[in-house]
């Protein structure tokens, strides 16, 4: 195999290689060559080339979600590095493994006006698990070199080792970004050939608690006695719960269990659609007696964060007089009211608490679950009738969509309107929901795409879909993937929020409308594009939106931009009838 002659150049890729880290992404420049020629020459890396670094970052972030393990991104050095700040900061929002490793110049030529400098050491510092600072490393050529040089190289080099160690195995044991800044000497480009790479190991050690029953028996007794108890379930990886304890909660009188599209669990007794409950309540005269009626006593969180604003709105001004949070590594105060974090994962704690707990008689899951059931009466009724609009094109997706593939939703719109219908259960969803922002969903959903077996659908709006369009920008794409644009000229979610509507300024700053078409992409990076603009033509077009072809496809649904937010907001007048 092919090496670079620079020493740390070969002891990164050595220990990505040693820890399993195969998957890198890489971004053209010339500071980072000695890293490119080490990844790319390497039998056992899969190396990607995207140009785009902000779309390689979600890129990565998207395969790292689908292969439970770290993907590592390579950039040059200067403002390339900035553009990963997006995607390290919803990794690590989102709990998922990235391993930065970002080419830099030596210290002596920053902030000297150096070309393609900044300051990258620690500039991620806010939103990483791990900076690994490493020292300049020169190629020593000849053998009869200065002995103290040679000690500085060699002190050098296991400081690099520790340091690109602790930063791998933090990025493997807490499950989020770490960044590897590395300063390259000029020159860059030359290689060595038949040499030996054993770089100082240091083993991943990944720690799981226990709580012992004496420490569990005071939260049973709370548990027990307890007669209203919700249970909310945010972002989770497809079977991360096992069932039979999902079976247990479902079957307790005293609980009810609050699930979003994004929680990945299925159970016929359980809460799916959190807005559809808590929506028509604001809007019922009775609402102060509901919502006192659904305050629970002990409230219990596990997963990511929650898409619903309707729920911590309601928990916020509602507050139970306990809520425990169930993860290994962290608890939000999401509702202000958080008072026990259980650090643990989720299956453990049940295994644990579970043989300490009993059902406990209440009303509180029979009254629910017939409020659930009579908003389902109502959503049919109201689906039946509703004029063609954003939420009628998402209704008419729902039963389209192949069985067993993974889903992945823009953010805004798309994911909202997801929330208020039931999908099939072995479909796999997921939506950059860390920081919530518009920027890579539809990279995530391309990086999923290429390192999953089953194929991946994008549901996104028009504003994030021609936001992140770069990310077509490679030749990675598998052709089984499929993305659906929900066009409406604009920001659709913002009509919906409170507001002159029809001013200029908010057409313009807040709606940004627009004129575009996703076809011109489409046509630029070789996807089969289809269109529709009525009820009739969505239905046409799903029909073979979803066979196989020899390249992927997008279908573009034009929608009403001035109707959609009129059917959504009626939607929970209606329900509450």
């Amino acid at each position: 195999m092919k090496y670079s002659k620079i020493p740390v150049a070969r002891s990164v890729v050595a220990l990505c290689v040693a820890k399993d880290i195969k998957h890198v992404v890489i971004s053209p420049g010339s500071r980072n060559a000695p890293l490119t020629i080490g990844f790319t020459h390497h039998d056992e890396i899969a190396p990607y080339s995207i140009v785009d670094e902000r779309c390689a970052a979600f890129f990565a972030l998207g395969m790292a979600q689908q292969l439970k393990k770290p993907v590592a991104l390579v950039c040059t050095s200067g403002s390339a590095l900035l553009n990963y700040y997006p995607a390290i900061a919803e990794a690590f929002y989102s709990d998922i493994p990235l391993v930065v490793i970002s080419a830099d110049r030596p210290i002596e030529r920053i902030d000297i006006g150096d070309g393609q400098t900044i300051r990258q050491k620690n500039v991620f510092e806010n939103h990483i698990l791990y900076s690994a600072n490493l020292y300049s490393e020169l190629v020593l050529e000849n053998e009869a070199v200065d002995p103290k040089l040679q000690q500085k190289q060699f002190e050098a080099q296991k400081h690099n080792e520790r340091e690109v160690n602790l930063a791998l195995n933090k990025a493997i044991e807490e499950k989020g970004p770490v960044h590897i800044n590395v300063p390259f000497y000029e020159p860059l480009y030359d290689t060595i050939e038949n040499i030996k790479v054993n770089p100082l190991q240091i083993l991943p050690e990944i720690k799981e608690r226990h709580y012992s029953k004496n420490q569990l028996s005071n939260y049973a007794e709370v548990w027990n006695s307890a007669k209203r108890k919700m249970v909310i379930v945010g972002v989770a990886q497809p079977n991360a719960v096992e069932q039979k304890f999902l079976d247990s909660l479902a079957n307790d009188p005293s609980v009810i269990v609050l699930t979003e599209t994004t929680s990945n669990l299925h159970q016929s007794e359980f809460f799916t659609r959190i807005d559809t409950l808590i929506g028509p309540i604001e809007k019922d005269i009775n609402k102060e007696e509901l919502f006192r009626k659904l305050q629970p006593d002990l409230l219990l969180t596990f997963g990511g964060m929650i898409v619903s604003k309707k729920i911590k709105a309601f928990l916020r001004n509602y507050n139970p007089d306990h809520h425990w949070h169930v993860d290994s590594k962290k608890a939000y105060n999401t509702f202000f009211c958080l008072n026990k974090h259980f650090e643990t994962e989720v299956n453990s704690f049940f295994s644990e608490f579970f043989p300490l707990t009993k059902n406990t008689q209440s009303e509180y899951g029979k009254f629910w679950k017939q409020v659930k059931s009579k908003r389902q009466t109502r959503h049919e009724e109201y689906m039946a009738e509703i004029p063609y609009s954003d939420l009628k094109a998402m209704q008419q997706i729902v039963p389209e969509v192949p069985e067993n593939s993974i889903v992945h939703f823009g953010n805004s719109s798309s994911i909202r309107y997801a929330q208020l219908f039931q999908w099939e259960p072995s479909l796999k969803t997921y939506c950059n929901r860390g920081t919530s922002g518009i920027d890579g969903s539809v990279s995530t959903a391309v990086g999923a795409a290429v390192s999953s077996p089953e194929p991946v659908l994008m549901i996104t709006g028009d504003l994030s879909f021609f936001y992140d369009s770069n990310a077509l920008w490679n030749d990675h794409i598998p052709s089984n993937f499929r993305i659906i644009v929900l066009n409406n000229n604009g920001g659709g979610i913002f009509r919906i929020l409170p507001g002159n509507k029809n001013s200029e300024n908010f057409e313009k700053f807040f709606e940004t409308t627009h004129n575009m078409k996703a076809k011109p992409i489409c046509d630029l990076y070789n996807f089969e594009y289809f269109q529709a603009d009525s009820e009739e033509t969505v239905q046409s077009s799903l029909e073979g939106f979803f066979n196989k072809s020899d390249r992927p496809k997008l279908l573009e649904i034009f929608t009403p931009r001035k109707l959609n937010d009129e059917v959504l907001l009626e939607y929970f007048n209606f329900m509450k009838s």
